[in-house]
C-alpha cells in the first residue's frame, strides 16, 4: 500500500511543467557537519582559509539568514529531502529515530523525471545494516530504524550512518585521545579499526583498505565518477554530498595543518580540515566546468547547524551570533549558505530573507517542473524561485524549530524563543538585534502572545504528522 501511495504521488506530481523544466537542472547539495556561520570566508572568517567557497560566493547568492532545520545533525538531514520539519517524520534529535518509509523524497521525485540519483558521504537518516555492528545503532537484528539510501529511491551510495573521522576515516589511535589526534593516523601506525563503515548498497561493505587519506577527498573521489557517467549518458542527475568536515574528530594532513603556523592539536586540525574540504568543492566546481554542465546545475552549500563546543574553547565560529550547536538561539542554527545557478544566477548576490534546509525540497520541485499540489501533507519549506528571479525578499510563511525543550518561531523581524516549552518566551527583533542581545517580551507582549499562538498551532500540525496523520 505504501509503495501504490508513493507512485500515486509521483504521478500526481507530474501533472505540469514550470518554464525551467525544459533545461532540467543538475542539482548537487553539499552540506558540511558543524561548520559554524564565521567558519567561511564569504561571510567574514579571518581565520580559515576558503578560497574555493569564497569563489563560488563571488558567483552566487549568499544567503545571510539561512537556517537548519534543527541545532543537530540527523534533524536537519531529514528535512533537506522531505520540506518538512524533523518532528513531522520522527527524527527529534542526533541518533533518534530515522526517515520512514511513508516520506516522499528529493530521490524519488527525481528519479521519475529521469534522474540518476547518488548520496555521498554522511547519512545520518537511519542505520544502515542489521548483520554487523556499526557506528552508533546499526548491530545484529535491529531492525527498528534500518532505513537506508537504497529504501528512498538512491541510485548510488558512498555512506557512513554518522560521524568517522575528517582523515583516515576508518581508523582511530589505540591511545585514547579527544577531539582530535595530530599528527594524522599512519597507515598501521599505533592505531585500530574507529568502528564505522562506509556502505555502497546492502550489506555491501566498502572495503577498508581502500579508504585512506582526507575523508571530504574520498566521498569527492566516488561522486565525481556518477557526475560523469550521468553527463556521458546525457541524463540529469541528482548528487548529496554530505561532507563530515569539521565533525570532531577533527584530523588534518600535515600539508593542511601547514596553512595555520602557530596552531597545533584541535585548532590545527580543524582549521586543516574545513580547508582540505574547500580543496574538494573547488575540485567540483572545475569539473562541472570541464564537463560543460556547470551553467544549469543548481550548486547549494550548507551546514547542518552551528559550530561544536563552548565558545571560546572551540575553534569554531558562530561569529556574533548567540549560542551554538544544540541551541535554537541564532548561533546553532543560523548557518553559512550559497546557492550557484549560473543559468538563473547571472551575478553575485545576497538576500537577507529567512530561508532554510526545509525550503531545498519545493524550490528543487518548482525548478524541475514538479506540479505543487495539495497531498494532505503540511510543508514547511517554500519555494525560493522566486528569490532567485529577484522577485521575492520576505518569507511567505514563518518557520518553527523544535528541539528538545526549545521551541522557536522566527518571521521576517521578529523571533520567540523558549527554553521550557513554551511555559515562557523571549522575544528578539531580529533586524535590529540579529545577535538576541535585548529581550523585548515584556515590551511587546502582544507580539509575543501572537507569535505564540502560531507556534502552538504549528507544533500540534507536527504532532499530527507525526502520528502519521499525513500518510
Amino acid at each position: 500500500m505504501k509503495i501504490i501511495l508513493k507512485i500515486i504521488i509521483s504521478i500526481l506530481y507530474l501533472g505540469t511543467f514550470s518554464l525551467f523544466a525544459d533545461e532540467a537542472p543538475n542539482v548537487i547539495l553539499i552540506m558540511c557537519d558543524d561548520l559554524g556561520w564565521g567558519d567561511v570566508g564569504f561571510n567574514g572568517g579571518k581565520i580559515i582559509k576558503t578560497p574555493h567557497l569564497d569563489e563560488m560566493a563571488a558567483n552566487s547568492l549568499k544567503l545571510n539568514r539561512f537556517y537548519a532545520a534543527a541545532p543537530v545533525c540527523s534533524p536537519t538531514r531529514g528535512s533537506v529531502v522531505t520540506g518538512r520539519h524533523p518532528f513531522r517524520y520522527g527524527i527529534y534529535f542526533a541518533n533518534t529515530g530515522h526517515l520512514k518509509k511513508e516520506e516522499f523524497t528529493l530521490y524519488e521525485a527525481l528519479k521519475t523525471k529521469g534522474y540518476r540519483t547518488g548520496h555521498f558521504g554522511k547519512w545520518h537518516m537511519g542505520t544502515l545494516t542489521t548483520k554487523v555492528k556499526d557506528a552508533n545503532r546499526g548491530k545484529p537484528g535491529n531492525n527498528k530504524d534500518y532505513s537506508a539510501p537504497w529504501h528512498h529511491g538512491v541510485d548510488t551510495s558512498f555512506v557512513s550512518e554518522s560521524k568517522v573521522p575528517t582523515y583516515d576515516p576508518m581508523l582511530k589511535p589505540k591511545a585514547k585521545k579527544k577531539n582530535s589526534w595530530w599528527p594524522a593516523i599512519e597507515q598501521g601506525q599505533d592505531s585500530q579499526e574507529y568502528g564505522t563503515w562506509y556502505w555502497s548498497g546492502e550489506d555491501q561493505k566498502v572495503e577498508p583498505s581502500t579508504l585512506k587519506g582526507d575523508d571530504s577527498k574520498l566521498i569527492m573521489d566516488r561522486t565525481l565518477p556518477f557526475i560523469e557517467k550521468a553527463t556521458a549518458d546525457k541524463k540529469p542527475f541528482f548528487a548529496v554530498v554530505w561532507f563530515h568536515t569539521p565533525h570532531l574528530p577533527v584530523v588534518a594532513d600535515a600539508a593542511h595543518r601547514n596553512l595555520y603556523p602557530g596552531t597545533s592539536g584541535y585548532e590545527a586540525n580543524y582549521y586543516g580540515c574545513v580547508s582540505a574540504m574547500d580543496d574538494q568543492i573547488g575540485r567540483l566546481r572545475k569539473k562541472l566546468r570541464a564537463l560543460g554542465v556547470a551553467k544549469n546545475t543548481l550548486l547549494a552549500f550548507c551546514s547542518d547547524n552551528g559550530p561544536e563546543g563552548k565558545k571560546g574553547s572551540a575553534p569554531g565560529s558562530a561569529a556574533h551570533f548567540r549560542g551554538r550547536k544544540r541551541s535554537l538561539y541564532e548561533g546553532g542554527i543560523r548557518v553559512p549558505a550559497l546557492l550557484e545557478w549560473p543559468a538563473r544566477i547571472s551575478e553575485a548576490r545576497s538576500s537577507d530573507m529567512a530561508t532554510g534546509t526545509v525550503d531545498y525540497f519545493p524550490t528543487i520541485m518548482a525548478a524541475v517542473g514538479f506540479k505543487p499540489i495539495d497531498l494532505e501533507r503540511p510543508m514547511d519549506g517554500v519555494s525560493l524561485l522566486p528569490l532567485i528571479e529577484g522577485k521575492m525578499d520576505k518569507r511567505p510563511q514563518p518557520l518553527g524549530f523544535q528541539s528538545s525543550k526549545q521551541i522557536a518561531l522566527s518571521d521576517h523581524r521578529y523571533k520567540i524563543y523558549s527554553a521550557d516549552k513554551g511555559r515562557t518566551y523571549e522575544l528578539y527583533d531580529l533586524l535590529k538585534d540579529p545577535s538576541e542581545t535585548t529581550d523585548l517580551a515584556k515590551q511587546k507582549p502582544g507580539v509575543v502572545e501572537e507569535m505564540a499562538r502560531q507556534l502552538q498551532a504549528w507544533i500540534a500540525s507536527c504532532k499530527n504528522s507525526d502520528e502519521g496523520k499525513d500518510y
